[in-house]
């Protein structure tokens, strides 16, 4: 999608059930898991086609890629997890960092230190790792159920003014709402439930234990944006105050959430409804809503090289 039209402009094939996307810094290539081939395929911005498969070790979900765009970090699903290191420049998968779970979203955090899984059944789900050594930094949220489901969900990061890492907020399973860390006190400071609606106004399920699902931080630094899958709304909160600034209906159940690089735009993922809503920023009002495939859901901004 062009953020300067709202128009579809090319569409990628070959990558069945993919799962998580991310970019190069230049924007020269575009990587994307697939469950289905247990792979990561690098795909070239200019024509849009495959041009590596790289074998993962597992079935997988999402993944993220360090700011020097050296490595893409693929979170491993499969028992007994983990997360699958690959160099873009030899295009191999070179690494495998051990979890002791089951990775559904990885994140590197702004400043390019630390590696973040938001995992299933480890002793702490919210797993963080240095970039330089790939060691274990520490864990928090330790699971509380049996549930094959309890675990963390998405995760968004701000920064403190000199850019290290400042908060994390984080959507956890069962929760309509977020907690927020503090990343250098690494504990948990505060915790915010999204509005409620009338119950015959929520979507419909299922929910698959994430009634909130989908976190962002628009590029300039401020708001917090946060999809309810329930409400089938985006709520947006200043920081770092966490006042709530107001909710936006999208389309059925909003499952993720990325901005222009102007700030101007936020693209809601609607996965029921396979669509993408178009929201004024500024305005705080839907402004577009544009049909897509079968139930769009982790979804990313870049400037691509062409």
């Amino acid at each position: 999608i062009d953020t300067s039209t709202q128009e579809i402009v090319g569409q990628i094939e070959g990558v069945p059930v993919n799962h998580g996307v991310a970019a190069a810094p230049d924007g020269s290539e575009l990587y994307f898991s697939s469950e289905a081939k247990l792979t990561l395929d690098v795909v070239n911005s200019a024509t849009l086609e495959i041009e590596a498969e790289i074998a993962l070790s597992g079935r997988t979900n999402n993944i993220s890629i360090g700011k020097d765009g050296r490595y893409v970090y693929v979170g491993i699903m499969e028992e007994p997890g983990g997360i699958d290191v690959i160099d873009t420049q030899s295009r191999e998968n070179t690494h495998h960092i051990t979890t002791g779970s089951r990775v559904h979203n990885t994140y590197v955090t702004p400043d390019g230190m630390y590696v973040v899984a938001g995992t299933f059944g480890g002793e702490g789900n919210l797993d963080v790792f240095s970039t330089d050594s790939w060691e274990r930094v520490f864990q928090l949220y330790p699971p509380t159920t049996s549930n094959a489901l309890d675990g963390i969900r998405p995760m968004a990061f701000d920064t403190h003014p000199d850019g290290s890492t400042k908060n994390i907020y984080v959507q956890i399973s069962n929760i309509h709402g977020f907690a927020v860390v503090d990343f250098n006190k690494r504990i948990e400071i505060g915790r915010v439930i999204l509005p409620d609606v009338p119950l015959e106004e929520r979507d419909p399920p299922p929910y698959n234990a994430a009634p909130a699902h989908g976190i962002g931080v628009t590029p300039d630094g401020e708001p917090l944006w946060v999809c309810s899958r329930w409400n089938g709304f985006v709520y947006a909160y200043s920081l770092p105050e966490m006042a709530f600034l107001g909710g936006v209906k999208v389309g059925s159940h909003p499952d993720w959430i990325t901005f222009s690089p102007d700030s101007k735009y936020a693209y809601a993922a609607n996965g029921a409804s396979d669509d993408v809503s178009v929201i004024d920023v500024e305005k705080l009002i839907e402004i577009e809503r544009i049909k897509v495939g079968s139930a769009p859901k982790r979804n990313i901004t870049t400037v691509l090289a062409r």
